[in-house]
């Protein structure tokens, strides 16, 4: 028998819902309660509730010279202290209404790497902050058929600003066993391509 978890989605109640903020991203605040495990219920709960849509990425993988496509940029929220806010990261976009995650993802690998994929496997999907974020990442891994390595793409209107490299699997998990990758949906991908990589050559080859 595998393991399960104690609760479900009726387990909580939503006294009061207001919205606190709606700017690019929007914010609303939530008066809730929620099951305990001894089996009552929590004194009302007031959480503020951030809401930026969800996103997908992918990790290109070339199976023919067993190397990723992976993307540097600039990211203000990695402005801390002395650290590089620049980040070696997945392909990566936000989900719009009605759009479907594969549209997204083969779009944004060409409006960012100029990169055409021919397959998709799904790796996971997650919440990468879910004390304080409704926000849901889906990761894929891409065969690669074309990528735009050494270019710098992206949308001017989006002020995009993106260096495409292509990086040996080995070197990148390397990266990875150093502590270099502060990117949270990047560490996924790579995690999995650690376990996944040589069936996936296998595979794609």
């Amino acid at each position: 028998m595998g393991f399960s978890l104690r609760f479900g989605a009726d387990a909580v109640r939503v006294l009061e819902q207001a919205q606190a903020f709606d700017g690019h991203f929007s914010v609303r605040r939530l008066t809730l309660q929620h099951r305990c495990f001894d089996g009552g219920w929590s004194a009302p709960l007031t959480r503020e509730i951030f809401d930026r849509g969800d996103a997908v990425g992918v990790l290109p993988y070339d199976p023919v010279d067993d190397s990723l496509i992976l993307i540097e940029q600039f990211r203000p929220g990695a402005l801390r202290g002395g650290d590089s806010p620049w980040m070696l990261e997945l392909v990566a976009g936000v989900v719009e209404p009605g759009e479907r995650d594969t549209e997204v993802v083969y779009r944004e690998a060409l409006e960012e790497a100029d990169c055409e994929l021919t397959e998709l496997l799904p790796i996971a999907r997650f919440f990468p902050s879910a004390g304080a974020c409704s926000e849901q990442v889906r990761l894929f891994c891409g065969r690669v058929s074309r990528a735009g390595v050494g270019g710098v793409h992206g949308l001017d209107s989006e002020g995009e600003d993106i260096l495409v490299h292509a990086i040996p699997r080995r070197e990148a998990l390397q990266l990875l066993r150093e502590d270099r990758i502060p990117n949270g949906h990047t560490l996924i991908a790579l995690q999995w391509l650690a376990l996944q990589g040589e069936s996936l050559r296998e595979r794609w080859s």
